[in-house]
């Protein structure tokens, strides 16, 4: 009972992370209609940045500081220099110079850190372990993240549904022409939004430094990830974003901690466990596949 119950909360607590991405890069393609793959680089930017900051000052607020900002400026200038040019064009060539923008974030970091990782210390405050129930402890960083994840769904709800700014990006997503009619100045709105996105993909590379090593190419694999997030929650829908993060961070946790004991039970242990690792990573797949088969544009899609 106690390990399913932290299993379920490192599921969540993945979830959280993915929804932090997913969350920016389902908001910018379901208004500005981008395939972004840097996306995962902006998620290396802000933990990069945020692992100098706090190496070179010991300082937690000024290492999240440092990563919130570099993140957002960082996708502000791609979405200004690169992507702006791209709006009109096939997705294809946005892909291809998205592409071309993970290589090159990855040579800068490459340049600037080197290729060694970089590693981050838990913030003194959220150092140890809570007990859930009697007898559970669960690291305090883990729950702290699961709880920032919380606040900003719950910020995110809030900006697009009830205020001025979020009427502007919804309509901005499905009457472009009439916000720019009603002196909107619809560039600007995608750059902030572009922003907000890089913001929060940073937000989530900054907290996964300490569980993770920060290293170049980090974003790739999560980026991965993300996708099948994206697609299984429905293309364009902060909603979906939620439900499919939590779905995949649950069942991808689950498998990884139970399908080698199971397996083990009816074969040899090399064996067991080989056949576990290929099955788990396969796990999301399936799970995509299945909510397609049933919903082929997803769990929540955007204007359906």
């Amino acid at each position: 009972m106690a390990l399913l119950l932290e299993q379920l909360l490192n599921g969540v607590q993945l979830g959280v992370m993915l929804f932090l991405l997913a969350a920016g890069l389902t908001l910018v393609f379901g208004i500005m209609g981008v395939i972004n793959l840097a996306h995962g680089s902006l998620y290396m930017v802000g933990a990069f940045a945020s692992a100098f900051v706090a190496a070179q000052t010991g300082s937690f607020l000024l290492a999240l500081l440092a990563g919130l900002a570099a993140a957002a400026l960082c996708g502000m200038a791609v979405e200004y220099v690169v992507l702006r040019r791209l709006y009109a064009r096939d997705h294809l060539d946005q892909v291809l110079a998205t592409f071309g923008l993970i290589l090159f974030f990855n040579q800068g970091m490459v340049l600037l850190f080197g290729r060694q990782p970089l590693f981050v210390d838990i913030p003194p405050l959220l150092q140890g372990a809570v007990e859930i129930i009697p007898g559970v402890p669960y690291p305090a960083y883990r729950i702290a993240i699961i709880g920032v994840g919380l606040l900003v769904g719950l910020g995110l709800w809030f900006l697009l549904q009830k205020t001025r700014v979020g009427m502007l990006v919804r309509a901005g997503a499905t009457h472009r022409d009439m916000v720019r009619a009603l002196g909107v100045d619809v560039r600007l709105l995608y750059t902030l939004v572009f922003g907000l996105g890089a913001l929060l993909a940073g937000l989530a590379g900054l907290m996964a430094g300490p569980i993770f090593s920060v290293q170049v190419g980090m974003g790739e694999q999560i980026l991965i990830q993300t996708f099948v997030v994206i697609v299984i929650g429905g293309l364009g829908s902060v909603r979906g974003a939620v439900a499919g993060a939590l779905l995949v961070g649950l069942v991808d946790t689950l498998l990884r901690a139970f399908l080698p004991a199971t397996l083990r039970s009816v074969m040899q242990g090399a064996d067991a466990d080989a056949l576990a690792s290929g099955l788990a990573s396969m796990g999301i797949y399936v799970l995509m596949a299945l909510v397609l088969l049933v919903r082929p544009r997803g769990l929540f899609p955007a204007h359906a």
